[in-house]
């Protein structure tokens, strides 16, 4: 299944199935993978196995990036447990139906590299449904504890929910989520709303960002400072509020409990993390697009948490393990040259491996079903770094 996924870079089993190239009938090769994709608790293995080997890359500032997200399918009529999914231009849940998903991503701070970690998929209609709250909050304890505590939790206005900062104060998580302005926080002993204390708050630092929006760089000046606050319902836990101008009309309000002293360094360690969340919207996108994910037509819940589950495996290889080490570094470069881009490949080049890949491993799978038997995946890993060496 990884094979085909980056070979096709397509999620339907059917073009899976062509580019494993195998000597039988493509209806025997579909049905088998269909029925394989069945097993029960194979998302939560994978996912268990790809936080394993990434819990070694995530450090104490490393960001962990929390985007809830989803697989709109307007014209499934036969999926199940279709329901109505979150409209990003109306601000609420619109009439798309789909399935919601929640993707945790890795990088640290102010760089565009990333780790995918985590690609849990839900539908609100599923009898084992509970809350949009537990899905979340089961992705950050399946983190937490591969990663010992370490990393910065980096969440949208999503975030800010009281379930959410019980979650990450009770599991003793740093965390960073940008705030609505009706947020009650105490301030001084007193209760007042968020929008109301940030006309308040000092302006102590300046500087200057350059970062994408609608595909184009703008630079902007900022300025920023904070106010010591705590919540209403945990008045014992030093948090702090950062407020941000120059990005809008109305100032960008964080709550972080990364603490200290006003320091530029200090204040700048959460606005620059807040900032690369934006980065590693574009690094999601990739997710989506390079392999096509919201093209899924399986016909059962459990095949489609699991193929979500073998997609962001599948781009981790991409983004992850291709640049690991100098011969890795080499390999990578072969790979992007596979991707027989006209202009020069750009500082975000995911897009480039994964179509690398994908012409890489096409190329190969046409091997394997000449062969009188499949090779092993050990021999399998060898042909492919020979393969990628020899162009």
């Amino acid at each position: 299944m990884l094979f085909g996924i980056q070979a096709a870079q397509d999620v339907k089993l059917s073009q899976i199935g062509r580019e494993l190239h195998e000597p039988i009938r493509l209806e025997k090769v579909e049905n088998r993978l269909s029925r394989n994709l069945a097993l029960n608790g194979m998302d939560e293995t994978l996912h268990d196995c790809l936080l394993t080997y990434s819990a070694a890359q995530i450090h104490e500032d490393t960001l962990i990036v929390i985007d809830p997200s989803d697989i709109q399918k307007d014209y499934a009529e036969k999926m199940p447990f279709l329901a109505k999914v979150w409209d990003g231009s109306k601000g609420r849940v619109g009439d798309k139906f789909g399935y919601s998903g929640c993707m945790a991503v890795a990088c640290e701070s102010g760089a565009r590299k990333m780790s995918p970690l985590v690609f849990r998929l839900w539908s609100s209609e599923a009898p084992d449904f509970k809350s949009e709250n537990d899905e979340v909050e089961a992705v950050i304890d399946a983190i937490s504890a591969k990663t010992k505590k370490r990393g910065i939790y980096v969440y949208d206005r999503g975030g800010d929910r009281n379930g959410m900062f019980e979650k990450f104060m009770d599991k003793q998580l740093r965390f960073i989520v940008r705030l609505v302005g009706t947020r009650n926080l105490i301030w001084r002993k007193k209760a007042r709303l968020a929008d109301r204390l940030a006309e308040k708050c000092r302006i102590l630092h300046r500087t200057s960002v350059t970062f994408l929006s609608h595909g184009k760089e703008v630079r902007v000046q900022i300025e920023f400072g904070a106010m010591n606050v705590r919540l209403p319902d945990r008045p014992e836990e030093p948090l702090r509020m950062v407020v941000v101008r120059g990005f809008g009309e109305k100032p960008m309000l964080l709550l972080t409990n990364l603490t200290g002293s006003m320091s530029y360094k200090r204040l700048w360690q959460v606005v620059e993390g807040y900032i690369s969340r934006w980065r590693v919207e574009e690094a999601i996108r990739f997710i989506k697009q390079s392999y096509s994910l919201e093209d899924m037509r399986l016909l059962s819940y459990t095949r489609l948490k699991n193929m979500a589950a073998l997609v962001v495996c599948a781009a981790a290889f991409a983004s992850t393990w291709i640049g690991l080490g100098e011969k890795l570094e080499i390999l990578r470069g072969h790979v992007i040259d596979l991707s027989q881009r006209i202009h020069k490949v750009p500082e975000f080049f995911y897009y480039a491996i994964a179509d690398g890949i994908g012409r890489l491993f096409s190329r190969f799978g046409e091997g394997l079903g000449k062969r009188e038997k499949p090779p092993d995946p050990g021999e399998s890993c060898q042909m492919l770094l020979s393969l990628c060496f020899t162009g």
